[in-house]
């Protein structure tokens, strides 16, 4: 079974991705991540995201176990990702990794801004996880805190707000629902609630 979930920035897809596949004893994927890890590879190289050729090195450099969970979620990380991710060549480069990670027999469950639409468009069942941009802000912002970066609400607010213009009006692979994909609105809900909406979902498809 491969489970295809899409959404903005903070939108909670990662963690419903997560508890999703925790309950279905499926591997899951972070897409974002591998976007995250070029951006700050792109950053830490003294590079500009916004240029081509300094993403696409990165990108087939990108080693996927070698990824920094911590470092690759600053803001400044996920605004090079949303510069990285327009680059039609990168995509292409780690459209290649995520293909060969869905390919798997024994399913996976894949989270990100093309998965339903361009990456696995024959999914058994897709899923667009979304929530109000004052709640993924206010989400986002906890997070960064956490991790002792100082940024002011508005600014962050902002920031989300130009990622998610980005990301829905780029050229190649915009963020979108899929047609047949299942909405999932997450603003009101907690992590358990927002996971068993999901599941209830999935076991809706699967039994119909």
């Amino acid at each position: 079974m491969i489970i295809a979930i899409d959404g903005p920035t903070a939108s909670g897809k990662g963690t419903v991705a997560a508890g999703v596949a925790k309950h279905y004893g499926l591997k899951r994927l972070d897409t974002g991540a591998l976007y995250r890890a070029v951006g700050l590879a792109v950053l830490d190289a003294g590079g500009d995201p916004a240029e081509e050729a300094a993403a696409i090195e990165a990108a087939e450099a990108l080693d996927l176990a070698a990824i920094d969970e911590h470092r690759i979620r600053s803001s400044a990380v996920g605004l090079a990702a949303s510069k990285v991710a327009s680059i039609s060549a990168v995509r292409a480069v780690l459209r290649r990794a995520q293909r060969a990670f869905a390919a798997d027999p024994a399913g996976a469950v894949l989270d990100g801004r093309d998965i339903a639409t361009v990456i696995c468009p024959d999914a058994d069942v897709k899923l667009f996880v979304t929530a109000s941009l004052e709640e993924r802000t206010r989400r986002r912002l906890a997070e960064l805190q956490k991790q002792g970066e100082a940024i002011s609400f508005e600014d962050l607010k902002a920031q989300i707000a130009e990622r998610d213009e980005r990301d829905m009006k780029r050229a190649d692979s915009p963020l979108y629902q899929a047609s047949d994909a299942h909405l999932l609105d997450t603003t009101a809900l907690s992590i358990d609630a927002a996971v068993a909406a999901a599941v209830a979902i999935i076991e809706r498809m699967r039994t119909a």
